[in-house]
């Protein structure tokens, strides 16, 4: 890691990097949490939803019951007529009445045991008292836990037994009356449901913390202890709130849920209070997960930074010791390196390849010069004087055009500027201009064998622009004319064709002379591949194809053969990787 953090530029990016990731994470964190906890409230108000629909439904199956009974009564003149007797204010006064109303042919009603039998038990005990009131007092039928039933009569209206509280339950109120006596009513009947019975039966839901709150303030905790302040306070306010929905603060760190259903049965409302803080610490385990693996990504994610800063800074340092070497002038093969497809890795590996070409090019040049300068020893040996050549040649073109020869004149002068090309200084030229220097020889040989020789050049332009050394193309020509070459033969062709392949270039030097023998074309071939200087003959073939292979490394190759019907045919395959256009040729 310390090889990437000297570097400032890399040092800059991981500080970013690491701020990134550190705020994305977060971010996700904080989204994800959210989105949980949204789903844990949303889960606590559809259970809270149940509960109330479950509290309703009971209220209405009571109320249901309620007026089945009230069928019952009404059906039965002698119950109608005990629940009358039932009115006196006291217990002997009920049983005199009662006596006093009884016919002999009929069986004894009895008001209350038929409450407790068709009433009490049918709801399931959650009807728990049950009085029936004149204008100024109420008597009473109530039940324990058992079932067991006691008796009070004449208690007035007043008491606080009779007092509408939800601590208590909720009262059905419903108008008595004899239909025999023109519907007059006598009296009113009350039927008190028990709050704990119904309040017990949601018992099962994931409420946490509930209650009932009336409109007159009172307080019926569920799930709760009855000496719960705080819970009875957030009831209140929760109800008061007047939304359905909405949170409560009490303090910054502890945030209330709540959410309210109004009942349609009774004036009540039905508060669900969840708080947040303990919301939280029950899946506390979950939200440790959910950290974990946040945690565990992001550290993931900064190590493949790491890795990838750390190979981009050792390619930069392989990109500035190449650079070094470069000033330095040393073009030694550097050790083999992995690179990677980006950026980096390609600017890296084009300055190994290019420090690579340039000793091979200064190699090369320097050999080339080594062969000029051999070759102008030999010139110098030879003793020619090129200005007393040009001058001799230009004498005797100015003769033949006094003579009026104007071909001879022609030959001379193409000559002259043959030999004019043939010892310039440069040594490194494009394959059009060593076309051109072709060009002169074959128009020379041309004027050498009239209407017995011709040739053909059908080069790309493509090629044209390849750089190349110079004067390699004549020694082929060369060959044609030594070996191949029959002046008996009317029609002696000699062509040059060049294209481009897909991956190379190719030249290709046709002539329809004579064949090589099988034995010779073999040991001209093995010459070729071994550069072999033993041999006396194809001294022109081996030196063009060792200046070549000098020039163009091993993306060069020569290859020898005779044609199907007459002539050889020799082809030079140059590769695209290592052939630049000529610019300064």
């Amino acid at each position: 890691m310390s090889s990437f953090l000297q570097i400032k530029i890399y040092r800059q990016k991981f500080i970013a990097y690491v701020i990134f990731v550190v705020i994305i994470g977060l971010t996700l964190g904080i989204l994800i949490c959210t989105m949980l906890l949204n789903q844990w409230v949303g889960d606590a108000r559809i259970e809270a939803t149940n509960a109330f629909a479950g509290v309703e439904n009971e209220l209405q199956y009571d109320a249901d019951r309620i007026e089945a009974y009230m069928q019952r009564i009404y059906s039965n003149h002698s119950l109608v007529d005990d629940a009358r007797s039932f009115l006196s204010s006291s217990a002997e006064g009920y049983l005199t009445s009662r006596l006093q109303n009884s016919q002999f042919s009929q069986p004894l009603v009895s008001f209350p045991e038929d409450i407790k039998t068709y009433l009490y038990s049918w709801a399931q005990g959650e009807i728990t008292q049950i009085s029936l009131h004149t204008n100024q007092y109420g008597n009473v039928v109530r039940f324990n836990d058992n079932g067991i039933e006691s008796f009070m009569f004449g208690i007035p209206n007043t008491d606080e037994v009779f007092h509408d509280t939800i601590l208590k339950g909720f009262v059905y109120r419903k108008k008595l009356s004899d239909v025999a006596q023109g519907s007059q009513e006598f009296g009113e009947l009350r039927f008190l449901v028990s709050s704990d019975q119904i309040f017990k039966s949601i018992q099962n839901y994931r409420l946490g913390k509930a209650a009932a709150v009336s409109a007159s303030g009172d307080i019926y905790l569920i799930g709760g202890s009855d000496q719960d302040q705080e819970l009875k306070e957030l009831s209140l306010q929760a109800a008061a709130n007047g939304r359905s929905h909405g949170f409560i603060s009490r303090g910054l760190f502890k945030q209330i849920y709540f959410v309210t259903f109004p009942s349609t049965k009774f004036n009540f409302k039905f508060v669900s209070i969840i708080d947040l803080s303990t919301l939280i610490h029950q899946h506390a385990r979950m939200l440790q997960t959910i950290f974990l693996i946040g945690f565990a990504t992001m550290i993931s994610v900064l190590l493949l930074i790491v890795f990838n800063l750390r190979d981009d800074a050792l390619f930069l340092h392989r990109i500035i010791q190449s650079i070094g070497r470069v000033k330095a002038a040393n073009f030694t093969a550097n050790r083999p390196a992995r690179y990677r497809r980006n950026e980096y890795g390609m600017i890296a590996k084009e300055l190994d390849d290019m420090i690579q070409q340039l000793d091979k090019h200064i190699r090369n040049e320097y050999l080339l010069k080594l062969k000029q300068q051999e070759t102008e020893m030999k010139a110098l040996q030879n003793q020619i004087n090129p200005h007393f050549l040009y001058n001799t040649l230009e004498v005797i073109r100015s003769t033949a055009l006094v003579n009026r020869d104007r071909d001879t004149a022609d030959a001379i002068a193409t000559l002259g500027a043959l030999y004019r090309e043939i010892v310039k200084k440069e040594n490194i030229i494009s394959i059009a201009s060593e076309l051109e220097l072709l060009q002169k020889y074959l128009e020379i040989m041309e004027f050498k064998y009239p209407e017995r020789f011709y040739y053909q050049v059908n080069v790309e332009p493509v090629l044209l622009s390849i750089p190349t050394v110079k004067f390699w193309m004549q020694p082929l020509a060369e060959n044609f004319f030594v070996h191949g070459f029959s002046a008996s033969n009317e029609f002696n062709l000699y062509i040059v064709n060049g294209w481009e392949a897909e991956d190379h270039y190719v030249l290709e030097f046709v002539d329809n002379g004579r064949g090589i023998h099988a034995e010779r074309l073999k040991t001209v071939r093995s010459t070729l591949s071994n550069n072999d200087d033993t041999s006396s003959k194809s001294i022109g073939l081996r030196n063009v194809n060792t200046r070549l292979q000098f020039f163009y490394g091993n993306s060069f190759s020569m290859k020898i053969e005779n044609n199907n019907e007459a002539g050889v045919k020799i082809s030079v395959r140059i590769s695209k990787e290592v052939t630049l256009e000529c610019t300064n040729c």
